[in-house]
């Protein structure tokens, strides 16, 4: 009877436990990991050594996000239980909660070869192969785990980001035709897929086919990402204004979600940055740092926007705060490589760069800034042949070649060789001379740079040849943001023609140019010069222009230019020395790129007055065209007009044209970082 009624007593203590654990589990598959924590901890301190209750409570842990604590729990269940199957593949999931994804991998092989039908194992395995960017290996064992249990939800989900991953990796080797194939396999397991939608765009994005982007952007279920999509296709097909009002749209459209707030946000303080609107964009971050608190996107848009408005150090200062927090951000390490570029340090510059490519492997802005740096260090020769004529019957060849050779980001040494023959068609005088310069260039700090070069000058004229030093020292700085100052000294021949030639005159000139931007797209250039001559004679010149950006690609600017111009002495038997010369005009500027052609152009009008002469008109005009072989060698073509008063005389007509050569020797620079 006493064992009759124990066993009735055990078998109601088994069913009541069960009952009991069956709570614990249901807490699990319903996601209610906290509940499901509490649970099992309870039930291990009625039963400490129960095998399930101490998976369970690791895997509550786990899923609770006590990672560490989880792995703990069943790296000491596994030495209880060395053999268990079910153990080992708890232990190898926590070290995936714990991104051990190598040590993960050794346990997967183990268990896969012990058990090749184990959907579980089979699919942790493709999971961390997935997790280590192996996604070949990943797909396959993927596609393993579906041949065990086809259609199950969680691995169609695993190889949908497979793919995902799988399309980023080929992108960023400008794969598009596969990462467009896995993409597409992805919208056919899971049609109208946010994520494979988005991706696709940003493939159709980097490739620059903005059409297709923009369709995939409009048809976005959640129009607030394809607005935000949109808005970024408009102003990388130079609509900033468009770009603009779609993110405005989008940051209508935002109904208390903040990831969405800060999505569309982030794009509306852009599109202001690009559109010029600086005080609207400081405003609008103070405003979303106050609603959403500080984080790295935030502090990238004031980096984005200190950059913009030239004030490089600070932009500087926000990238180092982003890095302090996530050493591995991607705006971080690339902002910071850009800004340190703009400072003129190109040593940190690179390393920066290098370090996004540490984290970013083949990340195509990344490369192209390095190859920037390079190409910009390398050992080059410019060379240009011009023909000039003008109204005085006078006919000018030239020819000259400059090469240039970085020994580090600091120090440039150059060497320079010109000839020009000049001849005077009506009056049949002649002569010629020869230029050679040596030169260097050293950043002291920074944008701020020393730079000279000295030669010497030989002439050949009908009653006199001569040689003389010819050279130049300048200061050149940024002092201010958005500002350039130019402190400086030349010495040159005065060898408009063959007259001037014959008669020997040299030019010390003293300059001082200053340019002064702004954030709201006015700017004021002024130069000075002081001239002293060594035939006794000495020259003021002062040229100021007032001018406005209009657009920024092409860059298109406009404004007015004055000038003036007065001589101690005149003498203008032998050049043109009035006492006092003065010119307006209006002008225009043109500058941009189309493929692989750079153009520019530039047309000014006005009128000059010489001395208390009645007003005549004034006409300049120059344009410019180079073609882009490679990023290694460019030819250019170039003519220009002009009838202001020159060294010669008022009444003046000038033409030219020439061509231009420029080339980069070897494969980069000459020196390491």
């Amino acid at each position: 009877m006493k064992k009759l009624v124990f066993l009735i007593i055990l078998l109601i203590s088994a069913t009541s436990y069960g009952q009991e654990m069956g709570t614990g589990f249901t807490l699990l598959e319903t996601g209610k990991y906290s509940e499901a924590q509490v649970f099992f901890k309870n039930i291990l301190e009625k039963y400490p050594t129960n095998r399930t209750a101490r998976l369970c409570y690791g895997r509550a842990l786990g899923l609770n996000g006590l990672t560490v604590a989880a792995k703990e729990l069943f790296t000491a269940l596994k030495a209880d239980y060395p053999t268990d199957f079910e153990v080992s593949l708890n232990v190898a999931e926590s070290l995936l909660w714990n991104n051990d994804y190598e040590d993960a991998r050794t346990l997967y092989v183990d268990l896969v070869k012990k058990d090749s039908t184990s959907f579980p194992a089979t699919l942790g395995y493709a999971n961390t192969l997935s997790n280590l960017q192996e996604y070949d290996n990943a797909l396959l064992y993927v596609g393993k785990a579906l041949d065990i249990l086809p259609g199950n939800a969680n691995a169609m989900v695993s190889k949908k980001y497979m793919r995902l991953g799988k399309a980023s990796q080929v992108l960023a080797f400008q794969d598009y035709t596969t990462a467009i194939a896995l993409l597409e396999q992805n919208l056919q397991d899971f049609p109208n897929d946010a994520d494979t939608n988005k991706s696709l765009a940003n493939v159709y994005v980097t490739r620059k086919d903005f059409e297709k982007a923009n369709l995939i952007y409009s048809n976005l279920k959640n129009k607030v990402t394809g607005l935000v999509g949109q808005s970024l296709v408009a102003h990388l097909m130079r609509k900033d204004k468009k770009a603009l009002e779609l993110a405005a749209t989008a940051t209508d459209l935002v109904q208390n979600d903040s990831i969405q707030t800060m999505d569309s946000q982030e794009r509306y303080i852009q599109a202001l940055i690009w559109n010029g609107k600086y005080q609207q964009a400081r405003t609008s971050i103070d405003s979303l740092t106050d609603r959403l608190g500080s984080n790295n996107r935030i502090v990238a848009l004031s980096a984005s926007l200190s950059m913009y408005t030239g004030q490089i150090n600070k932009g500087i200062e926000y990238y180092q705060t982003i890095l302090l927090t996530d050493s591995t951000s991607f705006n971080g390490n690339l902002g910071i490589a850009n800004a340190y570029r703009g400072q003129g340090n190109l040593a940190k510059a690179y390393e920066f760069a290098q370090k996004t490519l540490h984290y970013y492997p083949e990340q195509k802005d990344a490369k192209s800034l390095m190859a920037a740096i390079d190409n910009s260090l390398s050992p080059s020769v410019n060379t240009t042949a011009a023909y000039t004529r003008d109204n005085g019957d006078n006919e000018a060849y030239g020819s000259s070649i400059n090469a240039t050779i970085p020994f580090s980001d600091r120090f440039t040494a150059s060497l320079n060789y010109s000839y020009r023959t000049t001849e005077n068609m009506t009056l049949g005088n002649m002569a010629n001379n020869t230029n050679i310069y040596v030169g260097a260039k050293y950043r002291i700090k920074n944008n701020t740079w020393i730079e000279n070069n000295i030669g010497f000058t030989k002439a050949n004229a009908d009653t006199n040849s001569y040689t003389d030093i010819n050279g130049s020292i300048f200061l050149k700085t940024r002092p201010f943001a958005l500002q350039n100052l130019e402190i400086g000294y030349s010495r040159e021949l005065q060898n408009f023609n063959a007259a001037l030639i014959d008669e020997k005159i040299f030019l010390n000139n003293y300059i001082l140019n200053y340019n002064m931007g702004t954030t709201f797209n006015l700017g004021w250039y002024t130069g000075l010069i002081h001239t002293q001559q060594t035939d006794g004679n000495s020259r003021n010149l002062l040229f100021t222009s007032l001018y406005y950006t209009f657009t920024n690609s092409p860059a298109l600017k406009g404004g007015i230019n004055y000038q003036y111009l007065s001589y101690a002495e005149q003498i203008p038997t032998q050049y043109f020395s009035p006492s006092r010369y003065q010119a307006i005009e209006a002008f225009l500027d043109l500058n941009g790129t189309s493929g692989k052609w750079n153009y520019n152009a530039n047309l000014a009008s006005g009128y000059q007055l010489v001395e208390k002469d009645d007003p005549t008109t004034l006409l300049r005009a120059e344009g410019r065209m180079t073609y882009s072989f490679s990023s290694r060698l460019q030819l250019g073509a170039y003519g220009k007009y002009s009838n202001i008063a020159s060294a010669t005389a008022a009444g003046f007509e000038f033409t030219e044209i020439g061509v231009s050569l420029r080339l980069h020797i070897g494969k980069g620079k000459l020196f390491s970082f």
